[in-house]
């Protein structure tokens, strides 16, 4: 088994984790860590704006896919982080998930409410597994 660690120039340095871990095999994994809507500086993106702050998130999530050789198409599993979730924001983000997953079989996914996230402003975390062969 083969595991390499990834922090693509494309997202923010990160501090305590890695963007993206591969392990190969039979099959590629690719865990992708938790992206939001900051840019590559660490400028949040779209305060107080939760579609704003997915497409960001969604755009961050596919930089790491593709410096890890995958694309949104080869994502097995999502989980989804909203802070203060209420019924509204499910359309948010169903519209974020059919720009982000076109066209083909939807990954598993998990939403999940949660009270705050890692820096005050964020509104929306999301983290996948991705399977290449």
């Amino acid at each position: 088994m083969e595991k390499k660690y990834i922090n693509p120039d494309t997202l923010l340095a990160p501090r305590g984790y890695t963007h993206i871990v591969t392990i190969a095999g039979p099959a590629k994994l690719i865990f992708i860590s938790g992206q939001v809507a900051v840019d590559k500086d660490g400028k949040l993106v779209g305060p107080g704006d939760l579609k704003t702050q997915i497409r960001q998130a969604a755009n961050n999530l596919k930089a790491a896919l593709a410096a890890a050789g995958a694309t949104a198409a080869d994502i097995v599993k999502t989980n989804t982080y909203i802070v203060n979730y209420k019924q509204s924001d499910y359309s948010a983000m169903r519209e974020a998930r059919s720009e982000l997953f076109p066209d083909g079989e939807p990954p598993a996914s998990t939403m999940v409410g949660v009270t705050s996230l890692a820096v005050e402003g964020l509104m929306v975390e999301m983290e996948a597994i991705a399977a290449v062969k």
